[in-house]
């Protein structure tokens, strides 16, 4: 019974915050699905990734916030207002997750699991063998509380990341990833000073204070 009590008031306690919450208010105004668009936003604008006429791959993309601001980046001169810009498209948009998503003006969305080989021979036939300007994964599994075991789930999906990037990225190209601080971090921190000629670490002022998440950014393969 304290359990479920426990429970009812830390669920009460996120709506509380969720509700009050800056950039939740801001993605309403803005018409983003979720807060999680200004996170890519600030990493975009301290690093200036994102530009009209690339090709884009959003992993983990569901609600679609991501692919929102990607889209609006891509028509600029129709991106006055609101969230997704509908005006004519520069650029391409390949969107993947396990969820479903509702559909946005322009971006080819596949609904699959990156682990199974098929949804990656089709992510691949999606981007018709084009080299990727900037890849961004905001994939994260469901986490467990073991931490040996969320730090494995973690560092698997990066890996898968790095993995795309590494085959399908421009020699220039970016990959922007979603990690945690905890026992796969620093894996995961020496993987991409492996693969990239420059990395950068970034904790978006949308992270909440009290998550671990923070964002890997690899600019330029080195094998490339």
């Amino acid at each position: 019974m304290k359990s479920a009590v426990k429970s009812s008031k830390v669920n009460r306690a996120w709506l509380n915050d969720h509700v009050n919450d800056t950039y939740v208010k801001l993605a309403q105004k803005d018409g983003y699905r979720a807060r999680a668009a200004y996170k890519l936003q600030e990493i975009d604008e301290t690093l200036h990734l994102i530009k009209p006429g690339q090709l884009v791959v959003d992993l983990g993309s569901t609600p679609g916030a991501w692919s929102q601001y990607v889209r609006r980046k891509l028509s600029p001169r129709s991106a006055t207002g609101g969230g997704a810009a509908t005006g004519t498209l520069n650029g391409k948009i390949v969107a993947l997750d396990i969820l479903p998503m509702e559909p946005i003006d322009g971006v080819v969305f596949i609904q699959g699991d990156i682990r199974e080989a098929s949804v990656l021979a089709e992510l691949a036939e999606k981007i018709q063998g084009e080299r990727v300007d900037v890849v961004i994964s905001d994939m994260a599994p469901n986490l467990s509380g073991i931490s040996s075991a969320d730090a494995a789930r973690v560092e698997h999906l990066v890996e898968l990341a790095l993995e795309f990037a590494q085959d399908h990225l421009k020699p220039e190209g970016a990959l922007v990833a979603k990690v945690f601080h905890g026992g796969s971090y620093d894996t995961l921190s020496k993987r991409f000073r492996e693969t990239f000629v420059m990395v950068k670490r970034i904790k978006p002022k949308a992270s909440r204070d009290r998550s671990a998440e923070t964002f890997l950014i690899g600019i330029g393969l080195k094998n490339g």
